[in-house]
């Protein structure tokens, strides 16, 4: 099938990935399907930051897709690493997990009161659920099942007669570091998420090096399942193999032509498996850019298993913002199964589509996500219309569908910060939840909230985990009378003005009309007046009169949107606050 031209100055990054992809698995494989990658460790909570490990291959395998290529997403479950630390703060895990360091992730207990066999399959299957509902199709392979089924038996034999090659490949950027320098550690909704933590990206060492010489092969002790082993000799042609385990004290000679408790070290696994599965694009963290980084070295040694390095891209952090407010997290850092709770999967991947793989951005979990949600909204107006830019309309594309179909989506998507707010008002009570959103637009009310949903169950999870409890709206049972008492005429003309055009604009844009035109009409102007036709002092006048609001409504200087306000709170209930 004929490449499709693309004009770079028309296309998105993927569009262009996908070009240079296609070119390349023509070359390397014709006729075989495209084979891109990705890599995670399950061993902790699977962060937002090593979601960009898996969006970045889907997006661009996506793409080819759709250009009618067949193509395998693999995900490599790395789930036969070694436990390297207990993970802080992952409920149901204590101090007495520190024991089983060194073990196989899927030889590690899963957390106390999992429902899973192990701690990588625990792990694992918070983030094939978020896979699902982001819609990435992929081919996930278990790394232990590799391993202990004997698949590689012939590459890890092939590495052991090779090891003074890839070992003089090593040696190369071999030196000695420099002390690491102290950090102070950054507040959690500061920091950026690592998007290659794990993945065998852990400070590893790169092979056994003791007496007998480098081996690129690590064998898990079969005393006490610990990789703290040293192999004391090797024959090439018996395959041979004798290990000490320095943790139990356990030796034993075995057999590597049929032994499978065992791996390679990561710096030479990686690139086995690019040659092994044939991979022509997997992108890596910025980690890996630095010289003698696993992907630089793997470069090199991936020629020893007859295969090439892979395109891959550089991609950077991904940050967080409003995590400190964050009520749901396990171990520290959010996950996409926490965003997935606030924002719907279409706002998610478009999230990670907008940008090249080498920016960063954050992902949103204070008041920012409303601001996400508004542009969000206005880019779906403006494709709609035909006046979004090509690459907007790419993005736009690439986050509410794939080559399989478009996602669920909200029948009615109302705008998130106004069911935000209605959830915040209403406390749960879906019978007043109704009644609000069905009066934002009388002409057409909402006749199920069923219509308005997975949008507004999203905001309301928003409003009940992450906005603090200081922050949240509650109306006032009966009207401030000291303050009402103590108004002004101005004061008191501005309520009568307002509680005289209830009626009249009981709607989500008649009220907006209504609440910034009473200080208009004040002030002698009309409430049509646009703000170019009005002094400056308006402003101050209209943000006055808010406060007031406010203060009558909810007792505070701030809240809701008022006509979001006003609608929820009901027009009996804000006559009688405002003293009618």
């Amino acid at each position: 099938m004929p490449i499709v031209a693309q004009s770079t100055e028309t296309t998105d990054w993927v569009s262009r990935f996908a070009d240079e992809v296609i070119e390349e698995s023509e070359r390397r494989a014709p006729g075989k399907p495209v084979v891109v990658a990705s890599g995670l460790s399950p061993s902790g909570p699977i962060h937002l930051g090593n979601l960009r490990e898996v969006m970045t291959p889907h997006l661009v395998a996506d793409e080819i897709r759709r250009r009618g290529y067949q193509v395998r997403h693999l995900i490599s479950w790395d789930d036969y690493d070694r436990y390297r630390k207990v993970p802080a703060g992952v409920p149901g895990v204590d101090e007495t997990w520190a024991e089983h360091i060194g073990k196989p992730l899927t030889s590690v207990p899963a957390p106390k009161g999992s429902a899973y066999p192990n701690w990588a399959e625990h792990f694992k299957a918070a983030m094939v659920q978020s896979l699902a509902e982001l819609g990435v199709e992929f081919d996930g392979i278990s790394q232990t099942e590799q391993y202990t089924s004997g698949v590689y038996r012939e590459q890890i034999l092939h590495a052991m007669r090779h090891r003074g090659d890839i070992d003089a490949i090593l040696a190369q950027y071999r030196t000695k570091k420099a002390p690491a320098k102290k950090q102070q550690q950054k507040p959690v909704d500061e920091a950026e998420l690592e998007a290659a933590e794990g993945s065998g990206a852990a400070a590893e060492d790169d092979g056994s090096s003791g007496s007998a010489g480098y081996f690129p092969y690590k064998p898990y002790c079969g005393n006490c399942e610990k990789d703290l082993t040293t192999v004391t000799s090797y024959d090439d042609d018996s395959t041979e193999l004798t290990y000490s385990c320095t943790s139990c004290g356990f030796s034993e000679t075995v057999r590597l032509g049929e032994f499978n408790r065992g791996k390679l070290v990561w710096k030479v696994d990686w690139p086995m498996r690019w040659a092994y599965e044939g991979v022509i694009f997997e992108p890596s963290g910025v980690d890996h850019s630095s010289p003698g980084s696993s992907f630089q070295v793997g470069g090199q040694i991936v020629g020893i298993f007859g295969g090439k390095q892979p395109i891959g891209p550089m991609y950077a952090f991904v940050g967080i913002s409003g995590m400190a407010k964050m009520s749901s997290s396990k171990g520290g850092v959010p996950t996409p199964a926490d965003a997935l709770q606030i924002m719907e999967p279409q706002l998610l991947r478009w999230l990670y589509a907008r940008r090249r793989p080498n920016q960063s951005f954050k992902v949103a979990f204070d008041q920012e996500i409303q601001r996400l949600y508004d542009e969000w909204d206005r880019l779906e107006a403006k494709v709609a219309d035909g006046s979004a830019l090509p690459a907007d309309v790419a993005a736009h594309s690439r986050a509410v569908r794939t080559a399989s179909g478009e996602l669920p989506r909200t029948p009615r998507p109302l705008p998130y910060r106004t069911l935000a707010s209605v959830a915040d008002i209403t406390a749960g009570h879906e019978d007043q939840a109704l009644r609000i959103l069905s009066d934002l637009d009388p002409a057409n009310p909402l006749a199920s909230l069923d219509e308005a949903r997975p949008r507004y169950d999203k905001a309301e999870a928003w409003i009940n985990t992450h906005v603090p409890a200081d922050q949240r709206t509650i109306v006032r049972d009966e009207p401030d009378t000291e303050l009402l008492k103590s108004l002004d005429e101005q004061g008191r003309e501005s309520l009568r003005l307002l509680l005289d055009g209830l009626a009249g604009n009981w709607s989500l844009d008649g009220l907006t009309h209504l609440v910034y035109g009473v200080p208009k009409v004040q002030a002698g102007f009309s409430a049509d007046a646009t703000p170019k036709e009005l002094p400056p002092e308006i402003k101050t006048s209209q943000r006055s009169f808010f406060a007031l609001l406010y203060q009558l409504l909810v007792s505070r200087d701030t809240g809701p949107r008022l006509p979001t306000l006003l609608l929820a709170v009901g027009q009996e209930r804000v006559r009688r606050l405002l003293g009618a």
